[in-house]
């Protein structure tokens, strides 16, 4: 267990590396440069002759843009041993120090979806599946393929105009963690007050890997239930409770598991958008504002830190293989 960890651990290592390689070069390949943006914001100011090629030269040695592409994206990979993203180009603030603040509230979301997700499906997902080509199993079926279908930045517009004050119902907060003032609160009242400020943002993030995840524990589980042991645990006379819920469930993990892998990186690419509609300070609107703003650095520090989160994802789900099915061996 110790040398397999260690193992996958220095994988990630040159895994990361690629990663970043790529995300470097179309970033920074990327129509449009943070250059000619921070000019054309004080073009009124500098005159019209402000955007001479000097100042232009003069910029790029600033942000060490006059480099080679390759050079740079050596020097980032140096500094990157340290944790040291550089410092954003908007406001010279330290990216590291940026991404600590809003990277909490992100991982909240998160961590938050993926247990809901889980916990959902894999009842759904057996339910449809012990009672198969029932009414039950159609309904259910049709609801999840419809909200499979309905992306998330829709599916939150309808939710801010029905439910969040816009035309209808004035149900939920739009906007932010918690209420104002909700720091004199007691510790009871103040995770209600964020509970109720989360309810839109994290069903946005979970119903479409909701309706995904139970589809793949119906079909894993269905594939069980046709096995020779499940048949031979019936004829010996075991309730069917005890065939689905000892037998059965735990080898129709193994698929749900491998999708942990998947989920991680679908809910961080989400969180980006979602964050962003409903105003919440995580790690995805701060990704989002980089790139209206060519902000290498922290566009850089973001992706880099989705890239390694979805990289434990992985590794995580590697070793609840084992944890699950203990035949599945680390070699």
């Amino acid at each position: 267990m110790r040398a397999y960890l260690i193992r996958r651990f220095m994988l990630i290592v040159p895994t990361f590396i690629g990663i970043s390689l790529i995300t470097f070069l179309v970033v920074q390949l990327a129509p449009g440069s943070p250059v000619y943006l921070k000019l054309r914001k004080g073009e009124a100011s500098l005159g019209s002759d402000s955007m001479s090629q000097k100042i232009i030269e003069d910029t790029k040695k600033l942000y060490g843009l006059d480099k080679p592409i390759m050079v740079r994206y050596a020097m980032w990979l140096g500094k990157l041993v340290t944790f040291d993203f550089g410092n954003s180009y908007k406001d010279q603030r330290s990216v590291r120090s940026k991404i600590l603040e809003t990277i909490p509230v992100t991982l909240q979301i998160e961590l938050i979806a993926v247990l809901i997700v889980y916990l959902l499906a894999i009842p759904i997902g057996v339910f449809s599946a012990t009672h198969q080509h029932s009414w039950p199993d159609y309904c259910t079926t049709f609801v999840l393929f419809v909200l499979y279908s309905l992306p998330s930045f829709w599916m939150a517009m309808l939710l801010m105009l029905f439910l969040g004050g816009g035309q209808f119902l004035d149900w939920f907060p739009i906007h932010g963690l918690n209420s104002f003032g909700a720091e004199a609160l007691s510790w009871p009242r103040w995770l209600l007050d964020r509970a109720w400020h989360l309810a839109l943002p994290v069903f946005c993030l979970t119903y479409g890997g909701l309706a995904g995840l139970s589809r793949f524990a119906r079909a894993g589980m269905i594939e069980v239930i046709r096995q020779d042991y499940i048949r031979t645990a019936r004829a010996y006379g075991f309730s069917e409770k005890i065939v689905i819920f000892k037998y059965a469930m735990r080898n129709s993990l193994i698929p749900i598991i491998t999708l942990l892998g998947t989920l991680l990186p679908d809910l961080i690419g989400g969180s980006f958008i979602i964050e962003t509609i409903f105003s919440i300070p995580g790690m995805g609107r701060l990704g989002f504002e980089a790139v209206l703003s060519r902000d290498y650095p922290l566009i850089m520090g973001v992706l880099s830190m989705s890239a390694f989160l979805t990289l434990l994802g992985l590794l995580l789900s590697d070793v609840m293989y084992a944890i699950v099915d203990p035949r599945i061996k680390f070699e």
